[in-house]
């Protein structure tokens, strides 16, 4: 595990990561307290004395994710730890059938920033809690492993980088050297202890229809355009019976990304059968497939009209996708305003 970088020097020594989390809340509640009210506060020797209580301050606090000042990173530090993760997809591209580890790293990126609840700022990438057994073994995460096992070493030769910001930066790769948008991306996650990872039960279940997933996403605080643009990345890779309970692959370029899930969403022959694992998905004559919930999206009238635009204007789709990935990694995460945003480079645009 990676320890968090805490410049001042006061919370180096006094402080674990726990505390600074803890701190940065009360931090919040206590500058809202202070300025809320004069009649808690009053002037004596010269001095502001609150009448607070600590405890209570700690206890009601809001969740603050805060996102660390990384001063001694630069862009350059962040694109060599991009060219790692690039170089290593690039190496091992034998992985699932040739398909590589593109598509999984884009899943463990959504899928650990996708346990965010809006509704009380738990959960989300900012802790890199899917390091723990507790998130990783969630039964949604079936096959995630393969992603994390490939991150490893570059954790290693970068220990210096938190896991949040490692599993998410490994997402942008994938997406960008698999021929997708660029994604905007910024650093400063902080790992936190094992005790704050959320319960199980928080990511998609796929056997649902339109109203599920749009009362889904809205805990992640997406809206319809961004909840369609998010799911055109079933572009990439494949379902797999033990992992999932599906079966089968989106699209014929498993590992280029493109519009064609809604391509495919609009012009397949679908038919909606059972599979082995008895879960119903919507198979194609060609042997593609559907989860119930990427056929809902032309189910609904709101959602269909995305799919019809990002079907037929894959610039669109590029712009919208790469601004709902960077909201969804970012969900609940508070960035100082000297953070810089980051846009990498890929190997061929380095001539590497």
């Amino acid at each position: 595990m990676s320890t968090a970088r805490i410049l001042n020097p006061f919370f180096t020594r006094t402080f674990s990561k726990r505390s600074v989390y803890l701190f940065s809340a009360a931090t919040a509640t206590f500058a809202v307290a202070a300025t809320a009210t004069n009649e808690k506060q009053q002037r004596q020797g010269g001095h502001w004395n609150f009448n607070w209580n600590k405890k209570w301050l700690l206890s009601t606090a809001p969740i603050v994710h805060m996102a660390q000042e990384i001063k001694d990173k630069s862009e350059k530090d962040y694109q060599e730890v991009y060219n790692a993760i690039a170089v290593k997809l690039r190496e091992e591209d034998e992985f699932d059938g040739y398909i590589g580890y593109g598509p999984v790293l884009t899943r463990l990126a959504w899928h650990s920033s996708g346990t965010w609840d809006k509704n009380n700022n738990t959960g989300g990438s900012f802790g890199g809690t899917y390091q723990f057994q507790k998130e990783s073994n969630d039964p949604s995460n079936k096959g995630l492993h393969n992603g994390a096992e490939f991150l490893a070493p570059i954790h290693k030769q970068f220990p210096w980088l938190s896991h949040g910001d490692l599993y998410t930066l490994g997402g942008v790769v994938a997406i960008q050297e698999l021929q997708g948008p660029v994604i905007p991306w910024r650093p400063g996650r902080v790992d936190l202890p094992e005790d704050m990872t959320p319960d199980n039960g928080r990511l998609p279940d796929a056997v649902y229809g339109a109203d599920y997933v749009r009362n889904f996403f809205k805990r992640l605080d997406l809206n319809d355009q961004e909840v369609v643009a998010l799911m055109g990345a079933h572009c990439l890779g494949r379902t797999h019976l033990q992992n999932t309970g599906f079966d089968g692959p989106w699209g014929a370029a498993s590992n280029t990304f493109t519009n064609e899930f809604f391509l495919n969403l609009l012009n397949e022959n679908w038919k909606l059968e059972k599979n082995e694992a008895k879960n119903m998905q919507w198979n194609s004559p060609k042997g593609y497939m559907m989860l119930p919930t990427d056929h809902a999206l032309i189910e609904d009238d709101k959602y269909m009209a995305y799919v019809k635009l990002y079907a037929t204007n894959n610039d669109k789709f590029f712009e919208d996708f790469a601004k709902a990935f960077k909201k969804l990694l970012e969900g609940g995460i508070t960035f100082p305003q000297s953070t810089p945003t980051y846009r990498f480079e890929t190997l061929d645009s380095q001539g590497l």
